[in-house]
């Protein structure tokens, strides 16, 4: 199968990080990499755009969930370290955050309704991707975390910032931002980061009970309502700064990834593990 082909119903995709299945109007899209927390590397974006790309208007619902036991732990810090040993003036990181964005984009303003079904954890990019979708619901054990600034990292992936500050609101965003704190599922549904909280053994029925009647609005009505709210919605953010989200990592990155060349007289420290660590 032509790997960037529209989905017939009834047919599966399994690409190297991402599996695809159609059930119908419904288009179910799974990160793949439970091994890893399904931390996104570029080869993730590259096929979740080539999902995501074609206009197949027979596809009313999509929703994004995870394998294994987490959602999603954020981006593929190993292969940060690999694209600036390449490139130590950030070029390879500024490529992968314009494929970021662009991903997150075409979530956001893809003609069908978009659902984000979670369980487990959902961490920087992971969020980043939650947040792009119409619709958001978690398992009770659901969490959420941004340990960018932690890290001395930029919260700049995708266009979360801005999507977190018209989601949640500003004031609270700082705090979650500043303080790197996890955010239980219950306290996601006070901020709007969640819109349904369900036990985690009901989360798939849960998500069918809101595509069900998604998929029986007419068509027509369907597509120029999400258009419409997404034309409202981004009115208040019209300062969206996100298009310099690559810019701003790959420079905060390439910088610290020179210090630590100096430091330590030319032998880079590599992460010990494939996403964001607990600090």
């Amino acid at each position: 199968m032509n790997d960037s082909a529209p989905i017939a119903p009834g047919t599966r995709r399994r690409l190297s990080t991402v599996h695809t299945e159609r059930q119908g109007p419904v288009l179910h899209v799974t990160l793949n990499r439970p091994e890893t927390g399904n931390a996104v590397t570029e080869t993730t974006l590259d096929e979740l755009w080539s999902v995501l790309a074609w206009p197949d208007e027979t596809v009313r619902v999509i929703v994004l969930s995870g394998a294994g036991p987490d959602f999603c732990l954020g981006g593929d810090r190993e292969e940060f370290s690999t694209l600036l040993d390449k490139d130590p003036t950030g070029g390879g990181i500024r490529i992968s955050g314009a494929k970021a964005r662009r991903v997150c984009e075409a979530i956001t303003g893809h003609h069908a309704v978009t659902i984000a079904k979670i369980q487990g954890k959902a961490i920087g990019a992971g969020l980043a991707l939650a947040l792009a979708c119409d619709l958001r619901i978690g398992a009770e054990t659901a969490s959420f975390r941004l340990p960018e600034l932690a890290l001395g990292l930029p919260t700049a992936w995708g266009g979360l910032l801005p999507r977190l500050l018209h989601e949640v609101g500003a004031a609270r965003a700082r705090e979650i931002i500043l303080t790197s704190r996890a955010i239980d599922a219950e306290e996601a549904l006070s901020l709007s980061i969640l819109q349904r909280v369900v036990p985690e053994a009901g989360l798939d029925q849960a998500t069918t009970d809101w595509v069900k009647p998604i998929i029986r609005r007419p068509d027509a009505a369907l597509r120029v309502t999400k258009t419409l709210m997404n034309a409202y919605t981004a009115a208040p953010r019209l300062a969206d700064t996100s298009a310099l989200d690559a810019e701003l990592m790959a420079s905060v990155l390439a910088g610290s990834h020179y210090a630590r060349h100096r430091d330590a007289e030319g032998s880079p420290v590599r992460p010990r593990r494939h996403v964001h660590p607990d600090v």
